[in-house]
């Protein structure tokens, strides 16, 4: 079965913490809560993981540029004055600490790396939950994206910012993140629809 393409998402649906609540515990560990803090990770821990996971294209790096991410973000919290929600603005410093990390690989061979999204879809998601194999399906079609067409649609229909939120993040105006979207969301279908038509290897006739 291939999967269907996932709608935006709003806040709500994407976490238990809403935008709102998130950016008044990033004001308040900026102000020394401790308490604060450790709400402010927990509630924002697994869409960093799962966009530095792929902005990286690497799995195995992903608990390492998170951990980064997080390091990066608590010693920019005094700097932060919630003018963006504290979701976007962290996602802001993951997307620069992906960036950095290609820099300075950059002048070194790349190894080559054999995991697939699949490692990524699984830590993303509960193999329990239903709709698990249709993620790890999709997960592997986004492969097929240019990249920054990949990235916007991550960004809003998987992580679930606004188009505006996404436009911060990755650095463009709205109306390239809106055209970048259309343009995944156009290609995925294709092939979503070329997947349906493949004949089932191995089956029985």
């Amino acid at each position: 079965m291939t999967p269907a393409l996932p709608r935006p998402r709003s806040a709500r649906y994407r976490s238990a913490h809403d935008d709102e609540t998130v950016t008044a515990w990033a004001l308040a560990a900026r102000d020394g809560d401790p308490a604060a803090i450790e709400r402010f990770v927990r509630a924002t821990r697994n869409d960093v993981w799962r966009y530095v996971a792929h902005l990286s294209g690497d799995p195995q790096a992903a608990d390492d540029l998170a951990q980064d991410t997080y390091l990066r973000a608590l010693r920019s919290l005094p700097r932060f004055e919630g003018r963006s929600s504290a979701r976007t603005w962290l996602l802001s410093i993951a997307r620069r600490t992906v960036a950095d990390r290609f820099r300075f690989a950059a002048a070194r061979p790349r190894l080559v790396n054999t995991d697939d999204w699949q490692g990524a879809a699984e830590r993303a998601q509960d193999c329990g939950t239903p709709g698990f194999d249709e993620g790890v399906a999709l997960a592997e079609l986004l492969t097929a994206l240019p990249a920054e067409r990949r990235d916007a649609f991550v960004l809003t229909s998987i992580l679930g910012l606004a188009y505006e939120d996404a436009a911060e993040v990755a650095g463009c105006p709205i109306g390239t993140v809106r055209s970048r979207v259309y343009r995944a969301r156009t290609t995925l279908i294709k092939m979503l629809a070329d997947a349906e038509r493949q004949p089932l290897v191995g089956c029985a006739a």
